[in-house]
């Protein structure tokens, strides 16, 4: 009994090794074929999230592209598949969504996040110098009197710098 649960295991195995992932797509010309790899190289994966259509293995992808394949084999354009797919599974397929309403953050967000960033760094870069007693530029009190706060006063008075 153990034996033959092995051999049909055994079976099972050869048959999923010899059986192809996926059949291979036939394209009538050169151009589809281009439109297609353009395509599928610029939707997202559903599944993989960080994958295009083109490099998973995911199976919602192996579908998609088979839906890409028989939409441009059916005349399609390129902005009609990618409006189907868009009302289909919503701007996240696309790698660069539409800038509208719903995307602005997404599109905003990095420039955003810098600004905040560059400006807590100043803040810290600020407090630092100011609890450590330096005297940041543009924060020193300039007294016309005294020379070592008074830059444009030269240290000899005899001396001329003018031009």
């Amino acid at each position: 009994m153990k034996l033959i649960v092995q051999l049909f295991a055994l079976a099972l195995l050869l048959i999923a090794a010899d059986t192809p992932a996926s059949a291979p797509l036939s394209f009538a010309t050169a151009e589809q074929e281009q439109r297609f790899q353009d395509l599928t190289e610029e939707l997202r994966c559903l599944v993989c999230q960080n994958q295009n259509l083109a490099d998973s293995d995911a199976p919602l992808a192996q579908d998609l592209r088979q839906e890409i394949h028989d939409m441009l084999l059916d005349g399609r354009s390129d902005a009609e598949i990618r409006s189907f797919l868009v009302d289909r599974y919503g701007d996240f397929v696309l790698y660069r969504p539409a800038m509208k309403g719903n995307t602005l953050l997404l599109w905003l967000a990095p420039a955003l996040l810098l600004l905040v960033g560059g400006g807590v760094v100043m803040h810290s870069v600020r407090s630092h110098r100011l609890a450590a007693g330096d005297d940041p530029v543009g924060f020193t009190e300039v007294n016309d009197d005294d020379p070592a706060t008074n830059r444009e006063s030269p240290s000899n008075p005899d001396k001329d710098l003018s031009c």
